[in-house]
């Protein structure tokens, strides 16, 4: 009588041997997951190939580890990369840096596995699931506004314009109404000159030089 133990066993036989990738249904049926590019996808694949059960947070995505897995473009593999980032699908434990120190990764649908030589804080950073509470803003985002930045415009949006050559409501007037005070002045403002007849006699005769008026006074002769 077979017994479930026998029955695994012969299930194991149905594939080829050797390990598999597992990747939950969760992520694979995540919005965020729905949202990736095409490259990010097999980029996660790669991460998943290298996990061994025990060794979560050591995963590397370095450009020479890359390149021996057919990855030839460096700029696709860090966009690839940085969707699988910013959509919570990995997590950067140790920061890489020259000459020679590779970045380590792990898997969020997997618990992290302890080891020395992370950066600090990272292990407290660490949140498993990450990839079903965090949608990346490439994968579909709403923009706001809807319709995204807008560009400012230099000029009007009708066009520059030309400034007219006369006014707006027409050429001014002249005016031909007489102003009430002489445009030097007002007479009463202006001295008066004093002339004296010599021939007739002492007398005060004025002159006005604004209305050109006379104006003579009789003077008593002195005794």
């Amino acid at each position: 009588m077979a017994n479930g133990r026998n029955k695994t066993r012969r299930a194991a036989t149905n594939r080829d041997s050797g390990g598999f990738v597992a990747l939950p249904w969760s992520v694979l049926d995540c919005q965020a997951y729905a949202r990736l590019s095409m490259h990010a996808r097999a980029l996660l694949l790669e991460v998943a190939r290298q996990y061994h059960q025990d060794d979560n947070g050591r995963m590397l995505l370095s450009r020479a580890y890359m390149a021996t897995r057919g990855w030839k473009s460096h700029d696709t593999l860090m966009k690839a990369k940085r969707e699988l980032l910013d959509g919570g699908f990995i997590f950067e434990t140790v920061l890489g840096h020259r000459p020679n120190k590779a970045s380590w990764y792990a898997v969020t649908w997997q618990t992290l596995d302890k080891f020395p030589g992370y950066d600090f804080g990272a292990a407290d950073r660490f949140q498993r699931g990450a990839y079903k509470n965090t949608l990346p803003v490439y994968c579909g985002a709403v923009l706001s506004p809807p319709h995204g930045t807008e560009t400012r415009s230099i000029g009007p949006p009708h066009g520059t314009e030309t400034l007219p050559t006369v006014p707006p409501h027409g050429p001014i007037e002249p005016l031909f109404t007489p102003l009430s005070v002489p445009p030097h002045g007002h007479p009463l403002d202006m001295p008066s000159t004093a002339t004296e007849s010599l021939s007739s006699g002492p007398a005060l005769r004025l002159h006005c030089v604004h209305n050109k008026r006379r104006f003579t006074f009789p003077m008593g002769t002195a005794r």
